[in-house]
C-alpha cells in the first residue's frame, strides 16, 4: 500500500507579527514570519489572511451532472485535496483528512467557504471493528451512475500479514449536497483477485464502452482486477472476471483524453512507478474494449505540466515546494486549468487556481488563492 507524504500546515499566517506572537497561545518563538504586504509577489496578499475563507457556506444542492469530480452534481468541478496544514496542537501527526473545495458558478470558480472535511473518524468504513487511520483520496468517477460523483479512497486496514489481505479501498458516495455519508468498503470479488498484493492504485473509466464507469486496480505478478460498474451504493461492482495479464506496479488514466484510439472504450496506462500530478512519465497503455482493458496498445507519455510562477507564501529558512495538484477544466471553458500548492513543511501552504489563459510568466495573478488551514477546526 502507498502512504502519502504529508505537508504543509498555516500555523505561521497566524503569526504574522510580534503582537500576535504574544497573543496566541497556539504560537512559538520557532514560527516563521509573514511575508510582509512589500515582498508579496504577484500581487496576492497573505493566504491565510483571506478573511472570505473563514466562515463555511453550505454546499449548494445540484441535480445531478456528467462533470468530473462534480459531488453535488451542480455542473461545476470540484478539488479534491489530500494534503492538509496541520493544526499547532497536533502532536501525533494524526491524518487530518480529505479536503474538498466545492465549485461554483462565480468568477472564483473555486469557493474555499464551500468546503467539507473528510475524515476517517467521521467518514470512513470499520473495517474488523476498527476505522482508518490513513484516508487518502484515488480517484474519482460516478460508480452508482446517479449524477454525483463518487471518491475512491486508500485507507490502512488491519492484517496480520498471513495470507490475502482486506481490500484497503473504500467509496464515499456523491449525493444532491456533495459528499455527506459514511463510506463503504470496496468489494472485490476472490474471482477478481491474484496472491497476495494489496488491491491499489484504482483507477476509473468506462473500460468496456458500455456507458458506465469501470474500476481498474493492481493485482500480484502484474495482472490487472478489472470491475465492471455500475457499483451498489454497498460497494460492490455489476460484475467481475479473473484478473488480466499485462499489467504493472501502478496504473493511471491517460490524460486528457482517456480513450487513446476512439473506440469507445477507455484505455489503462501501466507504469513503473506512481505518477506524481503533473509530472512526466511514461508507461504501456491496454486497450479497453468489451472484455475491458487488456490488449497491448504501445508505449504512453505524460508530459509534464509547468506550474506557473508561485504566489506569496511565509518566510523561512528553506525554499518552498510547488506541486501541481490538478490540471483539468475548472470554469467550464473546455480548456485545463492548473492548480497549485505551495508549501513549506507542514506549517504553511497555498493553494492557487490559474485560468488556461492566464500567462506563465513572472506577475500572473491566480484567480483565486488560500491555505489549506480553512480546514482546521
Amino acid at each position: 500500500m502507498r502512504t502519502r507524504t504529508r505537508a504543509a500546515t498555516a500555523l505561521a499566517a497566524l503569526c504574522a507579527s510580534a503582537v500576535l506572537l504574544t497573543a496566541l497561545s497556539g504560537c512559538d518563538s520557532t514560527s516563521e514570519p509573514v511575508a510582509s504586504k512589500a515582498e508579496a509577489k504577484n500581487g496576492d496578499t497573505d493566504p491565510a489572511a483571506d478573511r472570505t475563507t473563514e466562515t463555511s457556506l453550505p454546499v449548494p444542492r445540484g441535480k445531478g451532472s456528467r462533470v468530473p469530480y462534480d459531488f453535488n452534481g451542480d455542473g461545476h468541478r470540484d478539488l479534491v485535496l489530500n494534503d492538509l496544514v496541520k493544526s499547532p496542537r497536533d502532536s501525533h501527526g494524526d491524518d487530518a483528512g480529505i479536503g474538498v473545495v466545492y465549485g461554483t458558478n462565480t468568477a472564483r470558480r473555486l469557493d474555499p467557504a464551500v468546503r467539507r472535511l473528510l475524515t476517517p473518524q467521521t467518514h470512513g468504513a470499520e473495517v474488523k471493528g476498527t476505522l482508518p487511520a490513513a484516508f487518502d483520496a484515488e480517484t474519482s468517477c460516478d460508480l452508482d451512475k446517479d449524477g454525483y460523483a463518487d471518491l475512491v479512497v486508500a485507507t490502512d486496514p488491519p492484517y496480520d500479514g498471513i495470507g490475502r489481505p482486506p481490500v484497503p479501498l473504500q467509496l464515499l458516495f456523491g449525493s444532491p449536497t456533495g459528499i455527506t455519508g459514511k463510506a463503504v468498503v470496496l468489494r472485490i470479488p476472490e474471482r477478481a483477485r491474484y496472491g497476495n498484493d494489496w488491491p491499489d492504485h484504482p483507477v476509473c473509466g468506462d473500460f468496456d464502452g458500455d456507458g458506465s464507469a469501470d474500476l481498474a486496480v493492481t493485482a500480484s505478478a502484474g495482472r490487472v482486477s478489472f470491475l465492471r460498474g455500475p457499483f451498489t451504493r454497498a460497494g460492490a461492482p455489476r460484475a467481475a472476471t479473473a484478473p488480466v495479464p499485462g499489467g504493472g506496479p501502478a496504473l493511471a488514466a491517460p490524460a486528457p483524453r482517456a480513450d487513446t484510439n476512439g473506440d469507445g472504450a477507455d484505455d489503462l496506462v501501466v507504469l513503473p512507478r506512481t505518477r506524481e500530478a503533473g509530472a512526466a512519465a511514461k508507461g504501456r497503455i491496454l486497450l479497453g474494449g468489451p472484455a475491458g482493458p487488456g490488449r497491448p496498445g504501445g508505449t504512453y507519455t505524460f508530459a509534464a505540466v509547468e506550474p506557473p510562477p508561485a504566489p506569496a507564501l511565509t518566510a523561512g529558512e528553506t525554499k518552498p515546494v510547488t506541486d501541481v495538484l490538478a490540471y483539468a477544466d475548472f470554469d467550464g471553458d473546455k480548456r485545463p486549468d492548473v492548480v497549485t500548492r505551495t508549501h513549506r513543511g507542514e506549517r504553511a501552504d497555498v493553494v492557487a487556481l490559474y485560468p488556461a489563459a492566464a500567462p506563465k510568466t513572472a506577475g500572473t495573478r491566480p484567480a483565486i488563492t488560500f491555505s489549506t488551514s480553512v480546514f482546521l477546526p
